[in-house]
């Protein structure tokens, strides 16, 4: 329990009192003893990081990036623990199989395993000794307060594990739930614990609205994780529960932005150092300009080092926070490379269009449609599945959407068909675009 408040006002501080040259200094140096363990205790990291002398946040970014793919060919090698990748692998897998997801692998580490949006899979290693000081990060960036507690949270994942087991706490008491669970069971579940925190990927949300009456008690708040929360779906969720809601951005490779307490997201720059590239391979300094490239390190995860790991989520950084804090904010988190959609224009010119301005379109035509996907296999060609119960609304649909591309100068070929959608039971993430193209 002193732990927790310890690291809850450990963090807090952080975030509202470091000047944006305390955030660059605490980040060097946190990375250069990153670096320092890493070359101590992996053999990956001995040879990679020898001819490097790390005095600035400059130099740090000329060091090679690694990706999931690297990431997995040396894991054995990579990690700091002398754990061995096929003996972890099997101890994922059994575990997933037999739907067990608490334990520690050796009675000393959290195993997570990712399939990701592209279906790689990736395996990642938490310390308990990092699980186990959960609360207070939990406490201090989930977007939630100690006016939430006592908290009776509500949590839906496809999976659990132990790391989210270990978040309960006096006060905080977390209950599981598979979105694989009937969204009446999931309701049942609310009204019977008396839940006052409801914790889900949108795309499970949406699948409870046409049961909104039928909850009983107040949340106090909602929060949102492991997809995109668009300003639509948070208008609705927010008019349809009569709840604040509220975003956090959290990735296997570590808990990237926050919500603070005027619902901004702020990325976490004492527990990740992010960099952001535009579509020329720029570093990007300044807000409103479209990251084209994420490069991540955990500053805090010396189990399976995390140096300079590139991921394709794509983000716009926003202007500072009237919260006061020198966190930089995020104004939009637009999904992922392998999201975009492409057109082209009357001159035959290959256009992109982000996938919040797509759905968007498709959202605000009805509120019929609980969920829909978009799958495109070459440039200028859609097919949409909509679930909702009224089939006129494709033909509308379809009208809706090649007007708005129209007015873009854009045009195209698509197919929308009704069908209904179930969650997914192989991937942590409901994808809502697909695009098979290889740019």
């Amino acid at each position: 329990m002193i732990q927790t408040i310890l690291d809850y006002l450990k963090l807090k501080r952080h975030q509202k009192r470091f000047s944006i040259q305390k955030i660059k200094d605490y980040q060097l140096k946190e990375i250069q003893k990153l670096l320092l363990y890493a070359q101590k205790n992996s053999s990956f990291y001995q040879e990679r990081l020898q001819t490097y002398q790390i005095n600035t946040l400059e130099d740090y970014h000329q060091i090679p990036t690694i990706n999931k793919h690297i990431m997995m060919e040396n894991f054995s090698n990579l990690n700091t623990c002398g754990l061995i990748k096929e003996d972890v692998e099997a101890y994922a897998i059994l575990k997933e199989k037999n739907k067990d997801y608490l334990g520690y692998y050796k009675n000393q580490y959290v195993i997570g395993l990712s399939s990701g949006t592209s279906g790689n899979r990736g395996i990642y290693i938490t310390p308990k000794s990092m699980t186990k000081r959960l609360p207070g990060v939990f406490l201090a960036r989930s977007g939630l307060s100690p006016k939430d507690l006592p908290m009776r949270i509500l949590f839906c994942l496809r999976v659990f594990s132990q790391g989210f087991n270990d978040i309960n706490a006096p006060f905080i008491k977390l209950n599981y739930m598979s979105t694989m669970t009937p969204p009446e069971e999931i309701i049942t579940t609310i009204n019977q614990k008396n839940i006052n925190i409801l914790m889900a990927p949108p795309s499970l949300i949406r699948f409870l609205l046409p049961l909104k009456d039928e909850i009983k008690v107040p949340f106090n708040k909602i929060i949102t994780y492991a997809e995109v929360l668009t300003k639509t779906d948070k208008e609705q969720f927010e008019k349809a529960f009569h709840s604040k809601v509220i975003e956090i951005y959290q990735a296997s490779e570590g808990q990237i932005a926050s919500a603070c307490e005027k619902g901004n997201l702020h990325i976490n720059e004492d527990l990740v150092y992010i960099e952001l590239y535009d579509q020329d391979n720029h570093l990007i300094t300044k807000p409103h300009i479209t990251g084209h490239k994420m490069v991540l390190t955990n500053l805090i995860n010396h189990a399976q080092p995390l140096i300079r790991y590139e991921m394709n989520d794509m983000i716009v950084l926003d202007d500072p926070c009237p919260c006061g804090s020198h966190f930089r904010t995020i104004k939009k988190i637009l999904g992922r490379n392998d999201d975009l959609i492409y057109f082209y224009n009357s001159t035959g010119e290959r256009k992109v269009l982000f996938p919040d301005l797509f759905s968007r379109w498709i959202i605000t035509e009805s509120d019929q449609v609980r969920e829909f996907q978009v799958i495109q296999n070459e440039i200028g060609t859609l097919d949409i599945t909509i679930d909702c119960e009224v089939d006129e609304i494709k033909d509308k649909l379809k009208q809706r959407l090649i007007d708005e591309l129209k007015a873009l100068d854009l045009s195209g070929i698509i197919h929308v068909t009704v069908n209904k959608i179930e969650l997914p039971q192989n991937q942590n993430k409901y994808k809502r675009f697909i695009s098979k193209i290889k740019m």
